[in-house]
């Protein structure tokens, strides 16, 4: 049997009837950007986070990059900066640096690999104006004592949520803590596009009147641009798509989480460390990531029982090529680096089949038990 990592199509072929009734929705309509579809969505996915703004823009990078330069905190030439994990996807550190800051990494937790606020703190320096917290395969990070700190050091928390739709910790989701919030509706995503999108949330009208503004070259009217901003709009097809596929986030969440379970159960006597938790969270269940430091031997294993699988992330962001200038000198990341070592993902969606499920199980027993 072969079992794929993960397979689009196979949630296309399930609701392709309603995919196909929402993209003809729109060609009928004849608007395709900044149009009805977009302004429904951003009520809807307003009202699922409990927000009360929402703004559609064209990727997750440029939702977290926009929510930055809303805020107002940060000005470009001076040197300021944002602290962020050292282990995330780039576009993490890319955002900020769109932003016009200078990416700063920590390590992370031994435990559950989030952003470590011991290390927040021992990093936030004169020209500190901002945290990234990423809610790294839609786990949380400690959001309350990051929230404590900024409080104290007087800080923006922007909260990178582009892997936790749907994530919740002590009944509130995640991207509803900080003053705002990016999103990506990536296709690989729990809440993924047929293209690529994303979107800032905020408790803030005023960042959002911004982002609406910088998303569309920053024009407050047809024509009159008053400030300097970009192209980044979340086109409605995708916003029509997106509606329909946000109707039914919670039972494929749930799909997941029942799945992780099982997983959970059937690993909890092996040698094979599955990430935690943390208390009072409910997650999306985004990634299912395992880690043992024989991960190679491993991978090479469930490859030759026809199991896919994949690392996130090989390469912690102060080791990758783009990113080593801004590591200070003595700067060392040595739990993320061992995690980017040991750390790999199981095949973890909704259409997985239980055939499959289970095949994968009996490939990583046999492993450890031969």
């Amino acid at each position: 049997m072969n079992v794929p990592f993960l397979q689009l199509k196979r949630e296309s072929a399930a609701c392709g009837p309603e995919l196909e009734c929402a993209i003809s929705r729109v060609i009928k309509n004849g608007w395709y950007v900044l149009g009805p579809e977009l302004e429904a969505l951003e009520s809807e996915f307003a009202a699922y986070l409990k927000v009360p703004f929402a703004v559609g823009v064209g990727s997750g990078t440029d939702a977290l990059t926009l929510a930055f330069e809303a805020s107002g905190v940060i000005e470009r030439g001076k040197s300021h900066e944002i602290i962020t994990s050292a282990l995330s996807a780039a576009f993490s550190a890319l955002a900020i640096w769109r932003a016009g800051a200078i990416p700063r990494f920590v390590d992370v937790d031994s435990g559950n690999l989030q952003i470590d606020p011991a290390q927040i703190e021992a990093s936030i320096g004169e020209q500190t104006r901002a945290l990234l917290p990423v809610h790294l395969y839609g786990n949380a990070c400690d959001l309350q004592q990051i929230d404590d700190l900024a409080k104290r050091h007087g800080l923006l928390v922007i909260e990178d949520t582009c892997q936790a739709h749907g994530s919740r910790l002590n009944g509130a989701a995640l991207g509803t803590w900080g003053r705002a919030a990016g999103f990506s509706f990536y296709p690989t995503k729990n809440l993924g596009a047929l293209g690529d999108g994303g979107m800032v949330v905020t408790h803030e009208e005023e960042i959002c009147r911004r982002v609406k503004k910088l998303r569309h070259g920053g024009q407050d009217r047809t024509s009159h641009h008053e400030m300097l901003g970009c192209n980044s709009r979340l086109d409605e097809i995708q916003a029509a798509v997106l509606r329909y596929k946000l109707k039914t986030l919670e039972s494929r969440n749930e799909a997941r989480r029942q799945m992780a379970a099982r997983y959970d159960e059937a690993f909890a006597d092996l040698d094979l460390t599955v990430l935690p938790v943390v208390p009072g969270m409910i997650p999306n269940r985004h990634i299912y990531a395992v880690r043992t430091p024989r991960r190679e031997e491993l991978r090479r294993h469930l490859a030759e029982h026809g199991v896919e699988t994949l690392v996130h992330y090989p390469i912690p962001l102060p080791c990758q090529p783009a990113l080593q200038r801004f590591v200070l000198p003595g700067q060392r990341f040595p739990v993320a680096e061992r995690a980017a070592r040991e750390v790999f993902s199981l095949p973890l969606y909704p259409e997985l089949t239980e055939a499959e499920h289970q095949h994968v199980i009996r490939a990583v027993r046999r492993f450890f038990k031969k």
